[in-house]
C-alpha cells in the first residue's frame, strides 16, 4: 500500500509549507508591500489592498492544506470513500473559488491600469492555472462521490 507509506512524508511537507505560509503572512508580505510603498510613493495607496489580498490568498492555500490533512487522515483510516470526505473536498473547492474570484478582480484592476503587458499576462496565466486546478478538483470530487456511492452500495450488499 504505497498510499499508506506516502501519508507520513506528505504530512511533514504539508506542515512545513503551512509554517512557511504563516511566516509569509506575518512578516514577508506586509514587509514587502511596506518597502514597495516607501520606494514608490506614487503606488503607496496599493500597500494595504495588496497586503490584504495576498494574505487572503495565503489563507485560501492554508484552508486547502488543512483539508488535505483531513483527507489524508481519512485515507490512513480507510474512510476516504465516505460522505464526510466530500465536505473536505468542498472546502478545497470553496478556497480555490474564493482565491479565483479575487485573482480575477486583481487581473481586471491591473489589466485596465497597466501600461506594460507583463503583469497582466502573468495574472492571466495565474487565472488560467487556478481555473484548471479548480475544474480538476471539481472532476475529482465527482469521481469521489461516485466511488463513495459504489462503496456504500457494495457494503449494503455484503
Amino acid at each position: 500500500m504505497f498510499e499508506q507509506r506516502a501519508v507520513a512524508p506528505l504530512r511533514v511537507f504539508l506542515a512545513l509549507l503551512f509554517a512557511v505560509l504563516i511566516f509569509f503572512q506575518t512578516f514577508s508580505l506586509p514587509g514587502q508591500f511596506a518597502h514597495m510603498a516607501r520606494e514608490d510613493p506614487s503606488g503607496a495607496y496599493l500597500r494595504w489592498p495588496a497586503t490584504i489580498v495576498t494574505i487572503f490568498w495565503v489563507l485560501c492555500v492554508q484552508a486547502v492544506l488543512v483539508a488535505i490533512w483531513k483527507l489524508l487522515t481519512m485515507v490512513k483510516k480507510d474512510r476516504i470513500f465516505t460522505p464526510a470526505s466530500l465536505i473536505w473536498v468542498d472546502v478545497i473547492l470553496y478556497a480555490i473559488g474564493a482565491g479565483w474570484v479575487t485573482l480575477v478582480g486583481v487581473f481586471l484592476f491591473v489589466g485596465f491600469k497597466a501600461q506594460d503587458p507583463g503583469l497582466p499576462l502573468l495574472l492571466f496565466l495565474a487565472t488560467v492555472g487556478v481555473t484548471v486546478i479548480g475544474l480538476l478538483v471539481a472532476v475529482l470530487r465527482a469521481l469521489l462521490r461516485q466511488a463513495t456511492t459504489l462503496r456504500t452500495d457494495m457494503e449494503a450488499v455484503i
